[in-house]
C-alpha cells in the first residue's frame, strides 16, 4: 500500500470519515460525537448523502479534539463549552474578515476590538482554571505535610513488643 490510492479511506488525506473513524482518532466515542452534535458543539451539518451514513473531514476531526482538549483543560460545563465554541467560531469569522482585507478603519478597530475581547474572556478562564489547581495543590501539599508529621511522629514513639 504505498500510494495513497491504496490506503484505506480514513487515511487517504481528505477521504471522508465514518462516526468510528472520528471516535477512534479523537480518543472517543461514537455517542459523545452524537451528543456534541445534538448540543450544538459540533456542527451537524456534514457529507450525508440520502439514505447514507454522515460523513467527516479532518476539520471535524481537528475540532473535536479542541473541544475536548478545551473542557479537560478548563473543567467547563458543557454549556460554557458551547458558549467558548460559539465565541471561537465567532472570533474566527472576524479573522477571516480581518485577513480578506477591510478597507475601513472604523471596522478594523471593531474586529481587533472584538479579537481582544475574546482573548481577555479566555484569559479570564484560563487564568481562574489556573488558581483553582493552585489552591488544590496547596490543599494536597498541606495534607502531605501532616501525613509526614505523623509518620514522624510515629517514628519517635517507643516501639512496643
Amino acid at each position: 500500500m504505498t500510494e495513497a490510492t491504496d490506503m484505506p479511506a480514513p487515511e487517504r488525506e481528505g477521504a471522508p470519515l465514518k462516526i468510528g473513524d472520528v471516535a477512534k482518532l479523537a480518543g472517543t466515542t461514537p455517542r459523545t460525537i452524537r451528543y456534541y452534535e445534538e448540543i450544538g458543539l459540533l456542527p451537524a451539518s456534514g457529507g450525508r448523502e440520502p439514505g447514507a451514513h454522515r460523513t467527516y473531514s479532518q476539520a471535524d476531526v481537528d475540532r473535536l479534539i479542541e473541544v475536548m482538549r478545551l473542557r479537560t483543560l478548563l473543567g467547563v460545563s458543557l454549556d460554557g463549552l458551547k458558549e467558548l465554541v460559539e465565541a471561537e467560531d465567532n472570533r474566527e469569522a472576524l479573522r477571516r474578515e480581518w485577513h480578506e482585507g477591510v478597507p475601513d478603519p472604523v471596522r478594523r478597530r471593531e474586529i481587533l476590538e472584538s479579537l481582544d475581547d475574546h482573548a481577555e474572556r479566555q484569559l479570564k478562564m484560563v487564568r481562574a482554571r489556573r488558581d483553582e489547581l493552585a489552591a488544590l495543590e496547596a490543599e494536597l501539599l498541606e495534607r502531605r505535610d501532616r501525613i509526614d508529621r505523623r509518620l514522624r511522629e510515629l517514628d519517635d514513639e517507643p516501639a512496643t513488643a
